[in-house]
Protein backbone atom coordinates (compact mmCIF):
# COMPACT_ATOMS: atom_id res chain seq x y z
CA UNK A 1 0.00 0.00 0.00
CA UNK A 2 1.50 3.16 -0.98
CA UNK A 3 0.42 6.60 1.04
CA UNK A 4 1.22 9.78 -0.72
CA UNK A 5 1.37 13.21 1.09
CA UNK A 6 -1.41 15.81 0.17
CA UNK A 7 -0.56 17.74 -3.30
CA UNK A 8 -0.57 21.50 -3.29
CA UNK A 9 -1.41 23.33 -6.66
CA UNK A 10 1.25 25.91 -5.29
CA UNK A 11 4.84 24.43 -4.33
CA UNK A 12 5.67 26.95 -2.10
CA UNK A 13 1.97 26.18 -0.34
CA UNK A 14 3.71 22.74 0.69
CA UNK A 15 6.95 24.27 2.36
CA UNK A 16 4.67 26.05 4.66
CA UNK A 17 2.91 23.31 5.25
CA UNK A 18 6.02 20.95 5.93
CA UNK A 19 7.13 24.09 8.24
CA UNK A 20 10.21 25.04 5.75
CA UNK A 21 8.66 29.11 5.38
CA UNK A 22 6.62 31.23 7.84
CA UNK A 23 3.69 32.99 6.46
CA UNK A 24 4.41 37.01 6.42
CA UNK A 25 1.31 39.21 7.74
CA UNK A 26 -0.31 41.11 4.95
CA UNK A 27 0.64 44.33 4.74
CA UNK A 28 -1.57 46.94 6.39
CA UNK A 29 -3.73 49.62 3.75
CA UNK A 30 -2.47 53.22 3.96
CA UNK A 31 -4.77 55.17 5.34
CA UNK A 32 -6.67 57.93 3.61
CA UNK A 33 -8.97 61.14 4.28
CA UNK A 34 -11.00 62.82 2.14
CA UNK A 35 -9.37 66.26 0.89
CA UNK A 36 -12.04 68.41 2.09
CA UNK A 37 -11.81 67.00 5.61
CA UNK A 38 -8.01 67.12 5.76
CA UNK A 39 -8.01 71.15 4.68
CA UNK A 40 -10.85 72.01 7.61
CA UNK A 41 -8.26 70.98 9.72
CA UNK A 42 -5.77 72.70 7.47
CA UNK A 43 -7.01 75.90 7.39
CA UNK A 44 -9.87 76.41 10.23
CA UNK A 45 -10.23 80.18 9.15
CA UNK A 46 -12.90 78.69 6.56
CA UNK A 47 -15.90 76.59 7.02
CA UNK A 48 -16.36 73.43 4.81
CA UNK A 49 -18.28 74.56 2.15
CA UNK A 50 -15.85 77.32 1.39
CA UNK A 51 -13.31 75.24 1.23
CA UNK A 52 -14.95 72.63 -1.36
CA UNK A 53 -15.82 75.51 -3.62
CA UNK A 54 -12.07 76.69 -3.32
CA UNK A 55 -11.02 72.96 -4.34
CA UNK A 56 -13.52 73.09 -7.42
CA UNK A 57 -12.19 76.07 -8.16
CA UNK A 58 -8.80 74.51 -8.38
CA UNK A 59 -7.30 76.60 -6.12
CA UNK A 60 -5.54 73.81 -4.18
CA UNK A 61 -2.80 71.44 -5.06
CA UNK A 62 -1.92 68.40 -3.46
CA UNK A 63 1.76 66.91 -4.32
CA UNK A 64 2.18 69.70 -7.04
CA UNK A 65 -1.04 68.90 -8.77
CA UNK A 66 -4.37 70.50 -8.88
CA UNK A 67 -6.97 68.07 -7.28
CA UNK A 68 -10.55 69.62 -8.26
CA UNK A 69 -12.65 66.89 -6.37
CA UNK A 70 -13.57 67.51 -2.73
CA UNK A 71 -14.25 64.39 -1.69
CA UNK A 72 -10.76 62.77 -3.28
CA UNK A 73 -9.54 60.26 -1.37
CA UNK A 74 -5.81 61.30 -0.03
CA UNK A 75 -3.19 58.96 1.36
CA UNK A 76 -1.51 59.38 4.59
CA UNK A 77 1.97 58.15 5.57
CA UNK A 78 2.74 56.05 8.96
CA UNK A 79 2.35 59.10 11.25
CA UNK A 80 -0.96 59.84 9.57
CA UNK A 81 0.26 63.14 8.06
CA UNK A 82 -1.09 63.85 3.91
CA UNK A 83 1.11 64.48 1.44
CA UNK A 84 1.82 68.72 1.11
CA UNK A 85 -1.24 70.49 -0.07
CA UNK A 86 -1.31 73.53 -0.80
CA UNK A 87 -4.31 76.33 -0.64
CA UNK A 88 -3.51 79.16 -3.31
CA UNK A 89 -6.27 81.55 -3.04
CA UNK A 90 -6.26 84.60 -5.13
CA UNK A 91 -6.15 87.92 -3.75
CA UNK A 92 -9.40 90.36 -3.83
CA UNK A 93 -10.34 92.70 -5.92
CA UNK A 94 -9.48 96.25 -4.60
CA UNK A 95 -12.31 98.02 -4.02
CA UNK A 96 -12.82 100.64 -6.14
CA UNK A 97 -12.55 104.35 -4.20
CA UNK A 98 -16.01 104.69 -2.88
CA UNK A 99 -15.87 108.56 -3.11
CA UNK A 100 -16.55 108.22 -6.83
CA UNK A 101 -19.44 106.69 -6.71
CA UNK A 102 -21.01 108.26 -3.57
CA UNK A 103 -24.70 110.32 -3.34
CA UNK A 104 -24.31 111.03 0.27
CA UNK A 105 -22.87 110.41 3.65
CA UNK A 106 -23.25 110.86 7.14
CA UNK A 107 -22.52 108.77 10.51
CA UNK A 108 -24.97 106.97 10.10
CA UNK A 109 -25.93 105.82 6.11
CA UNK A 110 -23.61 105.43 2.89
CA UNK A 111 -25.90 106.22 -0.10
CA UNK A 112 -24.20 104.93 -3.13
CA UNK A 113 -24.79 104.62 -6.97
CA UNK A 114 -23.95 100.95 -7.22
CA UNK A 115 -22.52 100.65 -10.72
CA UNK A 116 -24.16 97.50 -13.16
CA UNK A 117 -21.80 94.27 -12.49
CA UNK A 118 -21.62 94.73 -8.78
CA UNK A 119 -23.03 92.10 -7.01
CA UNK A 120 -24.63 93.33 -3.07
CA UNK A 121 -23.76 90.63 -0.86
CA UNK A 122 -20.98 87.87 -0.62
CA UNK A 123 -21.17 84.43 -2.42
CA UNK A 124 -20.65 82.50 0.94
CA UNK A 125 -17.96 82.99 3.16
CA UNK A 126 -15.87 84.35 0.97
CA UNK A 127 -16.05 86.19 -2.19
CA UNK A 128 -13.27 87.26 -4.67
CA UNK A 129 -14.91 90.48 -6.21
CA UNK A 130 -15.76 93.50 -4.71
CA UNK A 131 -19.45 93.38 -3.28
CA UNK A 132 -21.80 96.52 -1.53
CA UNK A 133 -20.82 94.97 2.32
CA UNK A 134 -17.30 96.13 1.10
CA UNK A 135 -18.93 99.49 2.21
CA UNK A 136 -21.54 99.00 4.86
CA UNK A 137 -24.24 97.02 6.15
CA UNK A 138 -26.74 95.88 3.55
CA UNK A 139 -29.81 97.03 3.62
CA UNK A 140 -31.68 95.94 0.41
CA UNK A 141 -30.62 94.94 -2.11
CA UNK A 142 -30.24 95.53 -6.55
CA UNK A 143 -29.34 92.99 -8.99
CA UNK A 144 -26.15 92.57 -9.71
CA UNK A 145 -26.44 93.99 -13.73
CA UNK A 146 -28.50 96.63 -12.30
CA UNK A 147 -27.18 100.23 -11.71
CA UNK A 148 -28.20 102.77 -9.28
CA UNK A 149 -29.49 103.82 -5.83
CA UNK A 150 -28.95 101.84 -3.04
CA UNK A 151 -28.80 103.00 1.08
CA UNK A 152 -26.00 101.12 3.37
CA UNK A 153 -25.96 101.36 6.94
CA UNK A 154 -23.18 101.73 9.21
CA UNK A 155 -23.98 99.95 12.41
CA UNK A 156 -26.44 97.64 13.28
CA UNK A 157 -29.34 99.98 15.14
CA UNK A 158 -29.42 101.62 11.87
CA UNK A 159 -29.57 98.73 9.24
CA UNK A 160 -32.70 97.45 11.46
CA UNK A 161 -34.47 100.78 11.31
CA UNK A 162 -34.12 101.34 8.19
CA UNK A 163 -35.10 97.48 6.66
CA UNK A 164 -38.14 97.99 8.78
CA UNK A 165 -39.61 100.54 6.39
CA UNK A 166 -38.24 98.63 3.42
CA UNK A 167 -40.81 95.80 5.55
CA UNK A 168 -43.63 97.93 6.33
CA UNK A 169 -43.74 99.16 2.24
CA UNK A 170 -42.39 102.96 3.47
CA UNK A 171 -39.91 103.36 1.23
CA UNK A 172 -40.82 104.40 -2.43
CA UNK A 173 -38.66 103.16 -5.18
CA UNK A 174 -38.64 104.34 -8.92
CA UNK A 175 -36.89 102.65 -11.88
CA UNK A 176 -35.78 103.19 -15.23
CA UNK A 177 -35.61 100.73 -17.82
CA UNK A 178 -35.24 100.34 -21.63
CA UNK A 179 -37.48 97.99 -22.76
CA UNK A 180 -38.45 96.07 -26.28
CA UNK A 181 -41.42 97.38 -27.78
CA UNK A 182 -43.91 99.55 -26.16
CA UNK A 183 -46.69 98.10 -23.42
CA UNK A 184 -50.73 98.53 -25.11
CA UNK A 185 -51.14 100.84 -22.40
CA UNK A 186 -48.67 104.14 -21.92
CA UNK A 187 -49.45 103.82 -18.31
CA UNK A 188 -50.81 101.44 -15.87
CA UNK A 189 -50.71 99.17 -12.80
CA UNK A 190 -48.94 95.61 -13.13
CA UNK A 191 -50.61 93.13 -10.44
CA UNK A 192 -49.69 90.05 -11.29
CA UNK A 193 -48.41 87.37 -8.72
CA UNK A 194 -44.99 86.07 -8.48
CA UNK A 195 -43.41 82.71 -7.82
CA UNK A 196 -40.20 81.00 -8.22
CA UNK A 197 -39.68 78.44 -11.15
CA UNK A 198 -39.41 75.26 -10.07
CA UNK A 199 -37.98 74.08 -13.06
CA UNK A 200 -34.92 76.65 -12.53
CA UNK A 201 -35.17 77.59 -8.75
CA UNK A 202 -33.03 80.89 -9.64
CA UNK A 203 -35.62 82.27 -11.69
CA UNK A 204 -39.75 83.67 -11.04
CA UNK A 205 -42.43 83.62 -12.99
CA UNK A 206 -46.13 84.60 -12.73
CA UNK A 207 -47.95 82.13 -11.27
CA UNK A 208 -51.83 83.15 -9.53
CA UNK A 209 -50.74 80.55 -6.47
CA UNK A 210 -47.55 83.03 -6.32
CA UNK A 211 -46.39 86.28 -3.97
CA UNK A 212 -48.75 89.36 -4.67
CA UNK A 213 -47.01 91.48 -6.48
CA UNK A 214 -47.32 95.11 -7.85
CA UNK A 215 -45.59 97.76 -9.96
CA UNK A 216 -46.85 100.62 -11.54
CA UNK A 217 -45.32 101.82 -14.95
CA UNK A 218 -45.26 104.54 -17.57
CA UNK A 219 -44.02 104.89 -20.84
CA UNK A 220 -41.96 107.77 -21.17
CA UNK A 221 -40.69 107.94 -25.17
CA UNK A 222 -40.16 105.51 -27.52
CA UNK A 223 -37.47 105.25 -30.37
CA UNK A 224 -37.52 102.47 -33.41
CA UNK A 225 -38.64 99.46 -31.32
CA UNK A 226 -37.96 100.30 -27.67
CA UNK A 227 -39.21 102.34 -24.96
CA UNK A 228 -37.99 103.92 -22.02
CA UNK A 229 -40.29 102.98 -19.10
CA UNK A 230 -40.64 104.85 -15.30
CA UNK A 231 -41.33 101.57 -12.69
CA UNK A 232 -42.66 102.29 -9.36
CA UNK A 233 -42.33 99.17 -7.34
CA UNK A 234 -45.12 98.54 -4.46
CA UNK A 235 -43.39 95.24 -3.58
CA UNK A 236 -40.19 94.13 -3.87
CA UNK A 237 -40.01 90.55 -4.81
CA UNK A 238 -37.10 89.21 -6.32
CA UNK A 239 -36.68 90.10 -10.33
CA UNK A 240 -39.93 91.36 -9.96
CA UNK A 241 -39.62 94.32 -12.54
CA UNK A 242 -37.87 92.20 -14.96
CA UNK A 243 -40.88 89.17 -14.46
CA UNK A 244 -43.36 91.49 -14.77
CA UNK A 245 -42.19 93.16 -17.76
CA UNK A 246 -41.84 90.00 -19.51
CA UNK A 247 -45.11 89.00 -18.91
CA UNK A 248 -46.10 92.13 -20.66
CA UNK A 249 -44.27 90.92 -23.62
CA UNK A 250 -42.03 94.15 -23.52
CA UNK A 251 -38.26 92.36 -21.70
CA UNK A 252 -36.08 94.53 -20.70
CA UNK A 253 -33.21 95.00 -22.75
CA UNK A 254 -29.92 92.98 -21.80
CA UNK A 255 -31.71 90.94 -19.39
CA UNK A 256 -30.06 87.48 -20.09
CA UNK A 257 -32.65 85.62 -17.76
CA UNK A 258 -36.07 87.15 -19.63
CA UNK A 259 -35.05 89.01 -22.19
CA UNK A 260 -35.13 87.75 -25.85
CA UNK A 261 -32.55 85.83 -27.25
CA UNK A 262 -30.58 87.84 -29.78
CA UNK A 263 -30.74 87.16 -33.20
CA UNK A 264 -27.59 85.05 -34.98
CA UNK A 265 -26.17 88.26 -36.15
CA UNK A 266 -26.95 90.75 -33.45
CA UNK A 267 -24.92 90.93 -30.42
CA UNK A 268 -26.11 91.06 -26.68
CA UNK A 269 -26.58 94.45 -25.29
CA UNK A 270 -23.62 94.96 -22.79
CA UNK A 271 -25.50 95.65 -19.58
CA UNK A 272 -28.90 95.03 -18.08
CA UNK A 273 -31.00 98.20 -18.87
CA UNK A 274 -32.49 98.84 -15.48
CA UNK A 275 -31.42 101.72 -12.85
CA UNK A 276 -32.68 102.64 -9.67
CA UNK A 277 -33.81 106.04 -10.28
CA UNK A 278 -34.33 107.68 -6.72
CA UNK A 279 -35.37 106.40 -3.58
CA UNK A 280 -37.30 107.96 -0.79
CA UNK A 281 -36.55 106.77 2.71
CA UNK A 282 -36.03 108.30 5.99
CA UNK A 283 -32.77 107.95 7.68
CA UNK A 284 -31.93 108.94 11.62
CA UNK A 285 -32.26 112.32 12.62
CA UNK A 286 -33.44 114.27 15.09
CA UNK A 287 -37.37 113.19 16.51
CA UNK A 288 -38.54 111.08 14.09
CA UNK A 289 -36.36 111.24 11.72
CA UNK A 290 -35.33 112.54 8.08
CA UNK A 291 -37.15 112.13 5.28
CA UNK A 292 -34.78 112.11 2.14
CA UNK A 293 -35.18 111.43 -1.52
CA UNK A 294 -31.98 110.10 -2.83
CA UNK A 295 -31.22 110.52 -6.92
CA UNK A 296 -28.84 108.75 -9.05
CA UNK A 297 -28.89 110.35 -12.43
CA UNK A 298 -29.99 107.86 -15.45
CA UNK A 299 -26.61 106.74 -16.97
CA UNK A 300 -25.53 107.74 -20.07
CA UNK A 301 -25.90 104.52 -22.33
CA UNK A 302 -29.62 104.98 -22.03
CA UNK A 303 -29.33 108.02 -23.66
CA UNK A 304 -26.70 106.53 -26.45
CA UNK A 305 -28.93 103.38 -27.34
CA UNK A 306 -32.12 105.48 -27.34
CA UNK A 307 -30.31 107.61 -30.18
CA UNK A 308 -29.05 104.48 -32.14
CA UNK A 309 -32.90 103.62 -32.59
CA UNK A 310 -33.81 106.93 -34.45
Amino acid sequence: MIITGKKFSKPEMSRVKNGDVELSAAPEKAERKRLDHILVGLHPEFNRSTLQNFIKSGYVAVGGKIVKKPNAEIELDADGKPPEIELNVPEREVPPNVKDFTIYEDENVLVLNKPAGMLSMKKGEWTPEVTLEDYGLIVHRLDRDTSGVVILAKNPAVQSFLRKQFQDRKTHKTYYAIVEGRPKLDEAKIDLPIVRNIKHPTTFLVDPNGKPAQTFYKVIKTAGNYSLVELKPVTGRTHQLRVHLKYLGCPIVGDPIYGSKPKADKKPEDRLYLHAKSLEITIPGEDAGDRRIFEAAIPKEFDEFLERQK
